[in-house]
């Protein structure tokens, strides 16, 4: 497939330097969207006997290297204070959301439903139900969209969804071999059992199992797949580290203009107040290119500088009827229309979300990639944005692979990713999700667009995409 990849998509190769160019030219758009906050006429996603659900609020912890702050925390400390603060964002009273959806990828094993027990710790009624969902990066876009659907069924009128991942203490396992005999140890009843059983004990039992962001599947690292689809598709070093720079130089342009609104202080205990990110870090293209590469060496081009970091953080929205969110006060900030979830190979397609759910999601909404606004596209590596792109703009892969009669085409880069993104923010797993939508909402009020597109991958093969539309203003 790589081969076959690598020359359909020559004809659509982008020069190294696009990234800069276009970088450039997003920089300097302040005064741009000033001018542009005059929302564009369209027609609106409304259907006739739907509900309209909305998305009243969103926000997040600041999304920290792992290691450093919030170390000393739980998974649930973080979505507490996320929840926490929604409920001082937006006042609404702590029984009056009718259900908490969390997402998470790495589960800390004494908070196994980190929804009921973050809910709990932030002072929700302990009568409103919670439950935690797990599908990978997309984990919260999954919360979401099953808050959209209670909404929808006329089960609730209020919900709050969010993600959390906390990658400073993952869970390590013993060996299997050990993990045994301490199960056995409890049940032994004689001290001779209990001897005969500590003195099978060997060295290789002490061996540790640590977890891997790998595809179980296939056994491979996901930056290893994300190597192998930057050759396929003939994403250069130079694009990648061009595309990197692009993400860190507009997310420190974005944080230093106060445009990062989703992001809450909290007073980490027995530490300072933590209140923006702190894995922004433009570099220079000579330091990038020095790194070597992470995962196929040594001839990868994916490296440190290239890929998302792991983080530690946590986001919720609070999303409702319309008539509910009218009649509560609320002036909401977007209409969450049509979404959809795709799936396919793993092995060699393990990244291409974004390719497959994109124009199938413009389908259901009846738009076009001309009509949307706003592009937030999740970036686990620049290498996987890199092959995306090159994917959507390819007739040979939608015809060949997508059974589409021509490519959906490219989103337009002076609409994407203009605040940053996962590269250089952070990844929370479980968490970026609701970050890439509070940001499509908060920029279509800025930029005065009607409609966003979110898209993302995940492991396992699978991908998400949402359309988003601006609320009146």
């Amino acid at each position: 497939m790589a081969s076959m990849l690598l020359n359909s998509v020559r004809s659509c190769s982008v020069s190294p330097t696009w990234a800069v160019r276009f970088g450039a030219r997003s920089l300097s758009t302040t005064a741009q969207l000033q001018a542009q906050v005059q929302t564009k006429s369209k027609k609106t996603l409304a259907r006739p006997g739907m509900k309209n659900i909305v998305l009243v609020e969103g926000v997040r912890t600041p999304f920290l290297l792992s290691g450093t702050t919030y170390a000393d925390l739980m998974p649930h400390d973080l979505a507490r204070a996320a929840l926490q603060g929604l409920l001082n964002r937006t006042g609404i009273p702590k029984d009056a959301v009718d259900y908490i959806i969390y997402g998470t990828v790495i589960q800390e094993v004494k908070t196994s439903n980190v929804a009921r027990e973050a809910a709990l710790g932030a002072g929700f009624s302990d009568k409103i139900p919670a439950h935690t969902v797990t599908m990978a990066c997309i984990s919260s876009n999954q919360a979401m969209t099953s808050a959209v659907g209670l909404i929808a069924a006329g089960q609730c009128d209020a919900v709050v969804a969010g993600g959390v991942e906390f990658m400073s203490d993952v869970p390590i396992r013993h060996s299997r071999k050990m993990r045994k005999t301490m199960l056995s140890l409890n049940k032994a009843k004689t001290l001779g059992q209990r001897l005969s059983l500590i003195g099978s004990i060997r060295m290789a039992h002490l061996s540790p199992e640590l977890p891997a962001v790998a595809e179980f599947s296939t056994a491979e690292t996901m930056g290893h797949s994300a190597d192998r689809l930057a050759a396929a598709f003939g994403v250069s070093r130079v694009e990648q580290d061009d595309f990197a720079l692009r993400s860190h130089t507009l997310a420190k342009k974005a944080q230093d203009n106060g445009l990062l609104q989703d992001v809450i202080s909290f007073k980490v205990p027995g530490r300072d107040i933590v209140s923006k990110d702190n894995g922004i870090r433009p570099s220079s293209k000579e330091q990038m290119a020095k790194l070597k590469p992470a995962f196929i060496k040594p001839h990868g081009t994916v490296t440190a500088a290239n890929s998302s970091f792991l983080t530690d953080g946590a986001s919720a929205v609070l999303i409702m009827s319309e008539e509910k969110a009218l009649a509560m006060g609320y002036k909401p900030k977007a209409y969450l229309r049509d979404f959809v979830y795709v799936s396919q190979d793993p092995k060699d397609q393990l990244l291409l979300g974004p390719t497959y759910s994109t124009p199938k999601v413009l389908d259901r909404a009846g738009l076009s990639m001309s009509d949307i606004d706003v592009f937030e596209f999740h970036e686990a590596f620049a290498g996987q944005i890199m092959a995306n792109l090159k994917a959507m703009d390819s007739d040979w892969f939608a015809q060949t692979y997508m059974g589409r009669k021509s490519k959906v085409g490219t989103p337009s880069m002076d609409k994407f990713n203009l605040w940053g993104g996962s590269l250089s923010l952070g990844h929370p797993f479980g968490a970026t999700g609701c970050r890439l939508v509070t940001t499509v909402a908060h920029r279509l009020q800025k930029e005065g667009g009607q409609y966003g597109l979110v898209a993302a991958c995940a492991a396992g093969g699978q991908g998400h995409a949402m359309v988003i539309e601006a609320y009146p203003q």
